[in-house]
């Protein structure tokens, strides 16, 4: 596992307005849903953007529909947490990682971690970043369960909890699911979250190029 290192600096003043004044920083959470395996994709069209690091926060579940293999970024897991911290002086990966972050995408968001981030449990390193999040800066959200799943009363509650944090809604859309069944609950399609990611850089005056 690659050491977590602190942001590289801005360019100096004075560099020509055609090369980034600095590279914006994209962390990406994945959860464990069957959505996750698009995360080696998902990586791929984020990195076409200019200017732009990504790291990745996995929960252990997540890790089940993808392969590590296919991650050409910096992936942290649980185990990094503990290894990275042995005593007072060290930091503490949590937060050194939102403090990296410019902006937070969580895709896909089970129907478990939704739940946790509704109700304040940080029991995992992504819980941890996400409940130590910076609200002045953008998180992105995609929901992906069964239907059954999404269309129980409390999902509904749960996101508009979230969204009463400030975090942004990427609605899940209807399709086949990986378990089969079709209807409402799949992941928003990468090139739909890919184009929020840059929508939002934008807005905020982060000019980027893909």
């Amino acid at each position: 596992m690659e050491p977590f290192s602190l942001p590289e600096p801005g360019l100096p003043e004075g560099k020509s307005s055609s090369v980034p004044q600095r590279t914006h920083h994209v962390l990406v959470g994945v959860t464990g849903s069957g959505a996750a395996m698009k995360l080696p994709l998902l990586v791929a069209e984020l990195l076409k953007i200019t200017g732009l690091e990504v790291k990745v926060v996995t929960t252990e579940r997540a890790k089940h529909f993808y392969n590590i293999q296919e991650i050409p970024v910096t992936l942290y897991s649980d185990e990094d947490e503990w290894q990275l911290w042995r005593g007072r002086s060290d930091p503490v990966l949590h937060i050194e990682l939102r403090r990296w972050a410019d902006l937070m995408v969580v895709a896909p968001l089970d129907a478990n971690t939704l739940g946790k981030l509704a109700n304040g449990i940080c029991d995992n390193l992504l819980t941890c970043v996400i409940r130590a999040w910076d609200l002045s800066k953008p998180l992105l959200f995609c929901p992906a369960m069964n239907t059954a799943m999404w269309e129980h009363p409390i999902t509904a509650q749960q996101v508009e909890q979230l969204k009463s944090f400030g975090y942004t809604e990427i609605p899940c859309v209807v399709k086949k699911l990986v378990c089969g069944d079709e209807g409402r609950g799949a992941m928003a399609e990468v090139w739909t979250i890919v184009e929020s990611v840059k929508r939002i850089l934008e807005e905020r005056d982060l000019p980027v190029q893909s």
